[in-house]
Parts: C-alpha cells; sequence; structure tokens
C-alpha cells in the first residue's frame, strides 16, 4: 500500500482527501491511500514519517505549515526554495524527503484562464506561504504586484493604508490568500475599501470553501470578475500525483 497525505493544522474541510480518494476510484488505482494528518506542531512530521516508514510516498502541506516545514527536508526543488515555501513533499523508498511548490503551478494555469491580464497590476493579500507562490507566479508573469498584510513593513503595506488612497483605483487584481471566509467562518473577508471595487476589476480567492466568499460575493456586487481556489486546488493536486509518480 502506498500512502499519501495532507499535513497541517485543521483539515476537517480539506478538499485532498475526497479528491484524491475518488481519483483512486474512478483511475483504478490500486494499493493507494490518501489520509489527513493535523499535526499540533510542524515538529511532528518527524513521528509521523518514521510510523508510516514502510508505505508513506508523498505528502501535500497547508496551512501554516509551507515554510516550516522546509527545515525537515533533505532537499529542495529550484523551484520551491526560489519561492521559499513547500507544499508538496516526494519522499524516497531510501525515507529522503524533497519539497515541491505545485500552488504556483496551480495557481498560473488557473489565473490565465479566460481572463486578459494585460496593463494588470495586482494586490496580494496576505504573507503567509501560500503568498509565497502567488507572488513568484505574478512576477514570472510580469505583473506587478504589492503585498498587503495586518502590518505595515518595508514589503508590505497595511490594509488601513488601502483606505484613502488610490491602491484599489490602480491595482485590478487582488488576491485573497488568507483563509478569511473559509467555511464555516463565512462572513469573514479581507479588510478593503470595497466601495472602489469596479467591474474592471478581477477577484482572485485562494479559498474554495464556500464556492463563493464574502471576498467575492463583494466584487460580484460590483460587477467585478471572481474566481475561487477549486481549479487552482485541481491544478496543484495534479501536478503532486505526477511529481510522486516520476
Amino acid at each position: 500500500m502506498r500512502q499519501f497525505g495532507l499535513i497541517g493544522k485543521t483539515l476537517k474541510h480539506s478538499f485532498s482527501k475526497k479528491y484524491f480518494s475518488e481519483k483512486f476510484e474512478n483511475e483504478e488505482i490500486a494499493n493507494s491511500h490518501y489520509e489527513l494528518f493535523e499535526l499540533a506542531e510542524i515538529s511532528e512530521i518527524q513521528n509521523l514519517i518514521d510510523y508510516y516508514s514502510d508505505s508513506l510516498a508523498g505528502l501535500n502541506v497547508t496551512i501554516p505549515y509551507k515554510k516550516e516545514v522546509m527545515a525537515y527536508l533533505d532537499e529542495l526543488d529550484p523551484k520551491a526554495e526560489e519561492i521559499g515555501a513547500v507544499n508538496t513533499i516526494k519522499i524516497s523508498k531510501e525515507g529522503k524527503l524533497k519539497g515541491y511548490n505545485t500552488d504556483y503551478l496551480g495557481f498560473i494555469d488557473s489565473l490565465q484562464e479566460g481572463w486578459d491580464l494585460s496593463g494588470k497590476k495586482a494586490l496580494v493579500l496576505g504573507t503567509g506561504g501560500a503568498s509565497e507562490a502567488i507572488k513568484r507566479a505574478l512576477t514570472d508573469l510580469n505583473i506587478p504586484f504589492q503585498s498587503v498584510s495586518r502590518k505595515a513593513s518595508e514589503s508590505n503595506i497595511s490594509y488601513e493604508d488601502l483606505n484613502g488612497k488610490n491602491w484599489v483605483h490602480t491595482h485590478h487584481l487582488i488576491i485573497n490568500t488568507t483563509p478569511l471566509g473559509t467555511y464555516p467562518d463565512i462572513e469573514t473577508k479581507p479588510f478593503l475599501p470595497y466601495d472602489q471595487i469596479t467591474d474592471r476589476h478581477l477577484l482572485f480567492d485562494l479559498v474554495y470553501n464556500p464556492e463563493v466568499t464574502a471576498f467575492l460575493q463583494e466584487g460580484l456586487n460590483r460587477g467585478a470578475k471572481i474566481k475561487n481556489g477549486h481549479k487552482m486546488l485541481i491544478g496543484q493536486a495534479e501536478a503532486s500525483w505526477k511529481i510522486w509518480n516520476d
């Protein structure tokens, strides 16, 4: 039996187990199982790997461990090292752990599908591990961006900085990389001057449950085009599967 799974802190509403379980059944992939592994601390990954030492072949990584997990890996794919975050781990027969970032691939494919991005500038909401892949992708797509966080720093502006300024008027692609709005806390959303959003805006939310988050609904109310993270998740999951089987 080949064991795969997802590590994170809170996983009860995760997409991954259902997706891979259905994939294994529909594609008649035998001797493969996907499980959710909730870790209170990232250091618990070693116990997990030891426990499944004979069968564990690959892991996905989600909030809040995409950066922290890098310290436990033997090797990094160059793109993951460049991004500074890992969401996929391949485990060799010898027990060596190599980190990859498939969020990057899933995001690029989903973002470009059906959207004209020419001349767009982006606001990236959040500074966690998921945001690193998004920022790298935007850089590679030559889309200028500004990161937004709760506190301003040398590289980030704060949400308060958005009020009374032209940030939203001049940045027509807004990407939420935070977990705000995820089920069951569906009323939460990033703190933005939503009245400045127009039908020229594109809103992308990495959250996929619910399908239309409070953030995306604010965009719809003002004529903006929206996308959630579902296609991105499928893209990164399939990229993970390819890595595990190469």
